[in-house]
C-alpha cells in the first residue's frame, strides 16, 4: 500500500506536532483509495485530550465532526496520524495494541531528532507492515 500525501499536508501535520510538544499530537486523514494507493485529500488537525507525551486519544465529538465533514466531500477515512515526541516513528506496543482498525494506514511522526520523521504502516492482528509514503508537491 502506498500512502500520497501532498507537501502542505505533511508540512500542516508537522507543524501541529511541533506545536502540541511536549505532549503527542493527532489527527485524522481522509481521501480516495483506489489500486493500492490511498490519496490524502484532507488532514484533520485534532487535539489530544490525554495531553500525554506518551499517548493519545481522539475525542468523540472531534472524531464525530470529522466523520460526518468526510462523508459530506464524499471522502473515505483512510487512518489517523500521531507524533512521538522523543521516540522513533514505529508503532510503540500501545500502538499496536489499540490499533483496532485493519484497514487503517497509521501514520506516526518522530520529534526525536533534528529533523522530522513521518512515517506509515498497516497494523492488523498484532503485526506491523510498513507502508510506502509519498509526499507530493
Amino acid at each position: 500500500m502506498t500512502i500520497r500525501l501532498r507537501q502542505r499536508d505533511y508540512d500542516a501535520i508537522i507543524a501541529h506536532a511541533k506545536a502540541g510538544l511536549p505532549n503527542e499530537s493527532c489527527g485524522l486523514l481522509a481521501g480516495k483509495a483506489e489500486n493500492g494507493i490511498k490519496t490524502v485529500e484532507k488532514v484533520y488537525l485534532l487535539s489530544n485530550p490525554d495531553q500525554s507525551p506518551e499517548h493519545f486519544s481522539i475525542g468523540p465529538k472531534e472524531q464525530l465532526a470529522a466523520i460526518k465533514d468526510m462523508r459530506s466531500l464524499n471522502l473515505l477515512p483512510l487512518g489517523n496520524f500521531h507524533s512521538h515526541p522523543s521516540t522513533p516513528a514505529r508503532p510503540s506496543e500501545e500502538d499496536i495494541r489499540l490499533a483496532y482498525d485493519r484497514e487503517a494506514s497509521y501514520l506516526i511522526l518522530s520529534l526525536a531528532e533534528k529533523t522530522p520523521v513521518l512515517k506509515a504502516f498497516a497494523i492488523a492482528d498484532g503485526a506491523v507492515t510498513p507502508q510506502i509514503l509519498e509526499v507530493t508537491p
